[in-house]
């Protein structure tokens, strides 16, 4: 189960944080999690815990730590049709929860997930709870929302069940606490109504797109997102984009599509247009979706991504043969402000982005819900949540230009009375996620109380405990 040998391992979507670790364990259930936690302990080792490794900030690995592999852990417990909560081991997939809600409808209701991250699909359950993502619900909640209730593998080899009502202090560390306080075994999920939903498209400039989503609300649409145009030449930058909304139909409705999303080929020739032609690629984006305005998805698999899992492959395919090029990716951000600041933050990223030559190549904009439940909040109000994909050469100034990009359109929504998500990276500084994140140094002692052996660790834990030491 436990690999001695050192092992180089890394994220699959920056591929920046190539790291060696002690060893690799793959439990099976939690007899073999509990087991594996207990003889890190008895090797004075560290431990570290991964799922999909899509995470960018470092926060699934940690160099010497013995690396917990969940993936292993996918097993669906049980399922109460009348509550609609499914329970699942944390190394599951969404194809996998998908497929077990499928596998365990009841005889009145069929029940599917409500949110998950977009842009990939083989992320776990427990990746999705130490980062409280977000999906694209225009009225939901954070991930934590989601959550009835968990158990967790803690330092010591214990499995603790929390929830709102049980541990309750633990609950809301776990979630959003990237990993730092537990290894999650078991999670209760709290599902919803599978429902048929038509997909409607516009074309909207960003000055209409809060008042957009209010009127898509009202309409009975659940689903909804903005993606805007990416060309720092044209006036339409960060001004002009499709909005796609998704709203109950009767159930008699026919489905049109089992994937909403575009296929992998169209989804290669659009990334490759995005970084050549970025006006072309914005045409056939919008194309493409006011193409697919009217179809009818279900509300769960409408959910599911296309992702290109090696995104610099695609771009040296098309390169002349023995072109030295340095290795590059998109390292994402997302900043949140309140919605009636969205435009002048709009306007600042703008000059932002053209101020340090940074290319932002795709970008999206979601509505979120404030999050009251986790000790961490990255959502302490109704936020505009904007997010950007930039293109990061991995050297030292390509890495240095994503650095000065990121830095600035923190301070910028924070200016406005926003926030900013701590997933990606690790380039912001004490003061920005002070002001984001007022109970961080809390957050860092109670990480101590919880673990006082500090059994759980990443290089993500270990630049914060660095930075407010």
């Amino acid at each position: 189960m436990a690999h001695t040998r050192r092992e180089i391992v890394n994220d699959v979507h920056s591929r920046l944080n190539a790291t060696r670790v002690a060893g690799i364990a793959r439990p099976r259930d939690a007899d073999e999690l509990r087991a594996a936690l207990k003889g890190a302990a008895e090797l004075g080792l560290a431990v570290s815990v991964c799922g999909g490794r899509h995470a960018m900030g470092g926060q699934q690995f940690g160099d010497d730590t013995l690396l917990i592999d969940t993936t292993s852990l996918t097993r669906t417990l049980g399922f109460d049709s009348a509550a609609g909560h499914v329970d699942v081991e944390a190394g599951a997939q969404w194809p996998e929860v998908i497929r077990a809600t499928h596998a365990v409808q009841g005889d009145d209701v069929r029940w599917g997930i409500r949110q998950k991250q977009t842009g990939a699909d083989a992320m776990t359950l427990g990746g999705a709870i130490a980062a409280n993502v977000h999906g694209r619900g225009l009225r939901m909640r954070p991930f934590v929302d989601d959550i009835e209730s968990l158990e967790v593998c803690t330092a010591g080899g214990e499995i603790v069940a929390c929830s709102r009502e049980r541990n309750a202090e633990l609950f809301s560390l776990v979630v959003g606490g990237y990993g730092l306080f537990g290894v999650v075994a078991r999670v209760r999920l709290r599902l919803g109504p599978r429902q048929k939903l038509r997909r409607l498209v516009d074309i909207l400039d960003i000055d209409d797109a809060v008042p957009a989503v209010q009127r898509r609300v009202a309409e009975g649409c659940l689903y909804g997102d903005f993606q805007y145009a990416i060309d720092p030449a044209d006036d339409s930058f960060l001004r002009r984009g499709v909005g796609a909304s998704y709203k109950r139909v009767a159930p008699e409705t026919p489905i049109s599509d089992e994937s909403s999303d575009l296929k992998e080929r169209d989804w290669i020739a659009l990334l490759r247009l995005a970084h050549t032609n970025k006006g072309r690629a914005f045409e056939v984006y919008s194309a493409h979706y006011l193409a697919s305005h009217g179809r009818v998805y279900w509300s769960d698999t409408m959910q599911l991504s296309t992702y290109i899992p090696s995104y610099d492959q695609f771009l040296k395919d098309g390169r002349e043969r023995g072109a030295k090029q340095p290795e590059e990716s998109l390292m994402i951000g997302e900043l949140m402000v309140p919605p009636e600041a969205l435009v002048e933050f709009l306007n600042q990223a703008r000059a932002i982005l053209r101020a340090t030559g940074v290319e932002d190549i795709y970008g999206t904009i979601r509505a979120i819900q404030p999050d009251d439940t986790t000790f961490l909040p990255w959502a302490r109000r109704h936020y505009a949540c904007v997010i950007f994909n930039l293109r990061t050469v991995h050297d030292a100034a390509g890495l240095a230009r994503t650095a000065t990009a990121f830095r600035g359109l923190t301070d910028a929504a924070l200016a406005l009375g926003g926030s900013f998500y701590l997933t990606y990276h690790r380039y912001a500084s004490p003061a920005q996620v002070e002001t984001a994140y007022p109970s961080f140094r809390r957050f860092l002692q109670l990480k101590r109380q919880y673990d006082p052996e500090l059994r759980f660790q990443s290089d993500w834990y270990r630049h914060y405990a660095a930075l407010f030491a």
